[in-house]
């Protein structure tokens, strides 16, 4: 796979024609993709846990109510019982992946605990689950405009309200989602 065909550090953003309950209206961020697959997470969707509850389920002390209020992700429907915080900087973790720059992806205990701590990355979202595709899978659902794609922006990914996401992500190309239906007409 060429650069050019790598969607790595990429959003994707749902077609309004994606009827899957697990990707319509989806904005994911992808953290790898390469001949094997992609890998990614979907950053607009609140799962109806926050970040308190499921830190007092992990018995991480948590005092800070604004972290506590934050919401935990629904990041796909792979692993959805285990954890990956999208982050930047990129800091020092047991188990992170880099994803560009300054932005990393982690699955580790340890940078729940600083964020607990307030020692954490400056930017992040906590999301629980992945998305996945196999070899080729969204090299084939892209050719059949199931999604769009472009840069990845921090505003979206960190300050963007999640219910923004999907929308802004499409703006960011030039594309008004409002003006795309997901029925087909006859002539």
């Amino acid at each position: 796979m060429g650069d050019e065909s790598n969607l790595t550090n990429q959003l994707l953003i749902a077609m309004p024609t994606l009827a899957d309950p697990n990707f319509s209206q989806s904005v994911a961020y992808l953290c790898e993709h390469n001949t094997d697959g992609a890998l990614g997470i979907v950053i607009n969707r609140p799962s109806g846990i926050t970040v308190g509850e499921l830190l007092e389920h992990l018995e991480i002390p948590l005092e800070d109510s604004e972290v506590a209020a934050r919401p935990v992700y629904a990041g796909g429907p792979v692993q959805r019982e285990r954890g990956f915080v999208l982050h930047r900087p990129l800091g020092d973790w047991d188990s992170s992946l880099t994803v560009a720059d300054d932005l990393g992806v982690t699955t580790s205990r340890d940078i729940l605990e600083a964020i607990a701590r307030d020692e954490g990355p400056a930017e992040w979202l906590l999301a629980l689950g992945y998305a996945g595709w196999g070899a080729g899978q969204l090299e084939r659902e892209l050719a059949e405009n199931t999604w769009l794609n472009g840069p990845a922006s921090l505003d979206i990914l960190f300050h963007r309200p999640s219910d923004q996401r999907w929308y802004a992500a499409a703006a960011s190309l030039g594309v008004d989602l409002s003006l795309l239906s997901s029925d087909t007409g006859h002539a």
